[in-house]
């Protein structure tokens, strides 16, 4: 006979982690998570700088790759996605990033009610706990996931920011207060120099309830059906097939890749790729999978003289010394995000508000890829629009849910995207070239000297370009007049029941900012749309910044 539970959760991810908490708080209703990947004990996901390994392990890590396409040149990418306890958030740049008021009142005004800034503020400050100064209008001090300033800091960091208001960029206490554009140290998801993964600040402490359920290594394979009332899930634990009901809801939390693969191989989907692999429909719905979009990032790097970066600290003695003073609680490269400065400016001077965001950190990879050092002292600036047009898709290869999708992104289709990331890409390489940075620079290294031209920067773009790991919007919210949309503002897949998607997949569009802070913000509010509490009131921060 099959188990039951109030909740099945697919899924321990960013909002997985935080879903299960919350609806498991009451003590009463019971919960069961599905994690495809094992639990995260590696100690490279809990030391910082892990990420260079964990990036490239396949088992805390799908290892997934886009398609080819003319915006990378024909190369396929890459595309790491988290499979452990945690999901991403425990293999990603320790980086906390909410992005801008307007991004969620766009998703207000594309016809999602209580998805405006004003609306969703109150469930990132909830889940928040801000360590140093902060505006406490728009941050949170007691919430579970810890949020830190670096304690680390180095020349070349202080000599970038320098440069940057040489610039006219200003610097920018808090850009996850009340305006983001500016340039500062990164705010990092770190803690007691080890990672905060979602699993770490909210699944962990809720594992000890009884009416918590948390199954690793099982991965879904079909979501169960009667009638139109998802009831349960079919998941592989090895080679064996099992079932569980589910007495109230099904949620599905697998990110981006793995929600839309999931109701595809259910029968959810559109009709024709459906057809092709061989899965009956069981609900025609063509918006699952499309409406993929990611950051795209050019990074360049130059060639440093005169002081130490990143690259010789981690090699030989100089590593057995960053090593020791880890685990002596002393800053140190092990207790670094792969960025260490964030930046937010216009590509435009007439815009109102930032569209491009670079990152400066005092070490370089080679071909820049991050988990390949370079042999030389380096430092990298990366650069990429924050709002891409670009709209790429997620579709199911076969009906075996261990067959990797297809990953197409299609990065710089949209004119609009290549003109921001030429602008970005202008403003990288004006900063190399500032005042404050040029005791250090001996020359930029990538894109080469002789690529000056726009046509050359593009091309450096397109051949050098990579995921920035912020993919989104494969099950897109919307309105019941959306018929592209996968989801209603309440998280509830349209025309069944029984069954949500609460992860970035939902995005209606891109954030300016990475995707796990957002991520983090759906679990919180998807908690409360589950258990039908109210929200909580509307912050109110006075006039648009």
């Amino acid at each position: 006979m099959s188990e039951s539970f109030d909740y099945i959760i697919v899924g321990a991810g960013s909002a997985g982690s935080v879903l299960a908490s919350r609806l498991s708080a009451d003590g009463k209703s019971t919960v069961c998570v599905l994690e495809a990947g094992p639990p995260d004990r590696s100690i490279f996901i809990h030391i910082p700088a892990g990420f260079m390994k964990t990036i490239l392990d396949p088992k805390v890590n799908w290892l997934y790759q886009s398609e080819s396409s003319d915006g990378t040149a024909g190369r396929r990418i890459a595309t790491p996605r988290g499979k452990t306890l945690g999901g991403s958030s425990s293999i990603n740049g320790n980086i906390y990033n909410r992005g801008q008021r307007m991004d969620y009142d766009t998703w207000a005004q594309l016809g999602n009610k209580g998805w405006g800034f004003a609306d969703v503020l109150p469930y990132f400050k909830r889940s928040e706990g801000r360590v140093g100064d902060a505006d406490e209008t728009f941050r949170g001090r007691d919430g579970p996931l810890v949020i830190t300033d670096p304690i680390w800091s180095h020349p070349l960091c202080d000599a970038f920011i320098a440069g940057a208001a040489g610039l006219g960029i200003p610097r920018n206490p808090d850009y996850n207060g009340a305006v983001q554009d500016g340039v500062s140290y990164a705010q990092r998801t770190i803690h007691k120099h080890r990672r905060m993964s979602t699993a770490r600040a909210f699944l962990h402490p809720a594992m000890a309830r009884g009416n918590l359920d948390v199954r690793t290594e099982v991965l879904a394979s079909r979501i169960l059906f009667e009638g139109k009332r998802a009831v349960g899930i079919r998941y592989l634990a090895g080679n064996r097939e099992h079932e569980i009901k589910a007495r109230r809801e099904v949620i599905l939390c697998g990110g981006t890749v793995n929600s839309p693969q999931l109701l595809q191989i259910s029968g959810v989907g559109p009709g024709r790729l459906l057809g092709e692999i061989g899965v009956p429909v069981h609900h025609e719905l063509p918006g699952v999978g499309e409406n993929l979009r990611d950051h795209y990032a050019a990074r360049m790097t130059a060639r440093v003289k005169g002081i130490e970066t990143i690259n010789e600290s981690s090699r030989g003695l100089r590593l057995g010394r960053e090593i020791a003073k880890y685990f002596l609680g002393q800053p140190s490269i092990l207790g670094l995000s792969p960025t260490v400065v964030y930046l937010f400016w216009k590509s435009d001077p007439a815009r109102d508000t930032g569209d491009v965001q670079l990152t400066f950190t005092p070490a370089s990879y080679k071909e820049g890829v991050q988990s390949r050092l370079d042999d030389f002292p380096g430092m990298t600036v990366a650069s990429w629009q924050q709002r891409p047009d670009s709209l790429g898709h997620i579709r199911a290869r076969s009906a075996d849910p261990r067959e990797a999708p297809a990953i197409q992104p299609n990065y710089l289709a949209a004119e609009g995207d290549r003109r921001v990331m030429l602008a970005a890409m202008k403003l990288g390489l004006a900063l190399f070239r500032t005042p404050e940075l040029a005791p250090y620079l001996d020359h930029i290294q990538a894109p080469a000297p002789e690529l000056q031209s726009d046509d050359a920067l593009m091309g450096f773009a397109r051949e050098r370009g990579t995921t920035c790991f912020h993919l989104m919007g494969s099950c897109r919210m919307g309105p019941d007049s959306d018929t592209s949309a996968v989801v209603d503002d309440q998280l509830r897949v349209k025309g069944l029941e029984g069954l949500r998607v609460a992860d970035a997949s939902v995005m209606p569009t891109m954030p300016s900012s990475n995707t796990n802070a957002p991520a983090i913000m759906i679990g919180e509010k998807a908690a409360d749309l589950i258990a039908g509490k109210p929200p909580p009131p509307a912050v109110d921060f006075g006039p648009a910044a």
